[in-house]
């Protein structure tokens, strides 16, 4: 899973897409996954990353993750 090479995001959240013109706006923890996944990072490291940095259940982190994934497939934003 990774982040479409066209899209364009920003690190205060902005997300552009260039095919559709669709426009988002991301919280700070999603920009920051947004970031990462820009740089190709794997999803397990992924979510280390966040269990480090945040007060999260893991079992929360992954139903929030899913959420979000999922919303990032449906505007077209992730390749597979």
């Amino acid at each position: 899973m990774y982040l479409r090479k066209n899209i364009a995001t920003s690190e205060s959240g902005f997300i552009f897409n260039p095919s559709t013109g669709d426009s988002f706006s991301a919280n700070p923890v999603a920009a920051e996954i947004l970031q990462l996944l820009k740089q190709d990072t794997e999803a397990s490291r992924i979510k280390e990353v966040l269990l480090e940095i945040y007060e999260v259940e893991p079992l929360r982190l992954e139903r929030d993750w899913d959420e979000f994934i999922n919303q990032l497939k449906e505007a077209n934003i992730l390749e597979s």
